[in-house]
């Protein structure tokens, strides 16, 4: 049997970055997209419990069975798995997303959302971004250098409780691809205020991003910034086993009074 894929994103069903990825990899096995009927960027792990959910088919042809969701990314991973598809994929491919991914972008992110929820179902899982927010941007070298990480994947897996998050940047001839970490980065973020037509204030988030180790070479950052694809192993378990023992000093046995 073909192996069984599910494709999501974030940035909606109609998206050139997931279009071009269903497109590349549909020879490596049986695709069903379950992905956002709009934009639902930085979603995280969000779930819809407060409103119904829906799917409905958007298209299909050999290989592939679309369908667009009313919920986000990981609503988008739950429904395919367990409402649309007959088994649990041999696979989950988010993306490819415009815009990055790396550092303390992952946190935030929809893309990686759908990724970590489907890491979370024992759902072997990879995330895909590219640099650019345009929206007609060239996903040529991004598709090239996801194929073989695709397959490398389906043939080998990955780690328990282990997802990818790949970052490729937006230039013409990408170098390679390297396995790098997390960089340690943070939003400086500031809020534009505005009056809308009624007279009533608003605001607008924005901010820009600080690359908190710019002189390391081991990061994702600094891989993008070389010319190459970030390839970035996430653990669901978010514990910090080695401070555990720093903050052993918080343990302690209350006695009741006689």
């Amino acid at each position: 049997m073909r192996p069984q894929i599910l494709v999501t994103n974030d940035d909606g069903i109609t998206a050139k970055g997931i279009n071009c990825l269903v497109q590349a990899i549909k020879h490596l096995g049986d695709i069903t997209v379950v992905a956002p009927d709009g934009p639902r960027s930085a979603q995280s792990n969000a779930i819809t419990v407060h409103d119904p959910l829906r799917y409905w088919k958007q298209y299909e042809e050999p290989g592939v069975v679309a369908y667009r969701c009313n919920g986000t990314p990981s609503d988008c991973v739950k429904i395919g798995a367990h409402a649309v598809m007959k088994s649990q994929p041999d696979l989950l491919v988010s993306g490819i997303n415009h815009g990055s991914n790396s550092s303390v972008n992952v946190i935030y992110s929809g893309t990686m959302g759908a990724a970590f929820d489907g890491c979370m179902m024992g759902i072997t899982s990879i995330g895909l971004s590219l640099c650019s927010h345009d929206p007609d941007a060239d996903f040529t070298e991004a598709v090239r250098l996801s194929v073989p990480i695709v397959e490398r994947v389906l043939k080998e897996g990955l780690p328990k409780d282990v997802c990818l998050n790949v970052n490729f940047p937006d230039i013409p001839n990408i170098k390679g691809v390297r396995v790098a970490r997390q960089c340690r980065g943070r939003w400086m973020e500031r809020f534009v205020e505005r009056v809308d037509p009624l007279g009533r204030p608003y605001l607008w988030l924005t901010g820009d991003f600080v690359n908190l180790e710019p002189d390391a070479s081991d990061t994702d950052e600094a891989v993008i910034a070389a010319g190459y694809g970030a390839v970035t192993p996430c653990h669901i378990d978010v514990t910090d086993h080695a401070a555990m023992a720093q903050l052993s000093a918080y343990n302690y046995d209350t006695e009741k009074e006689v």
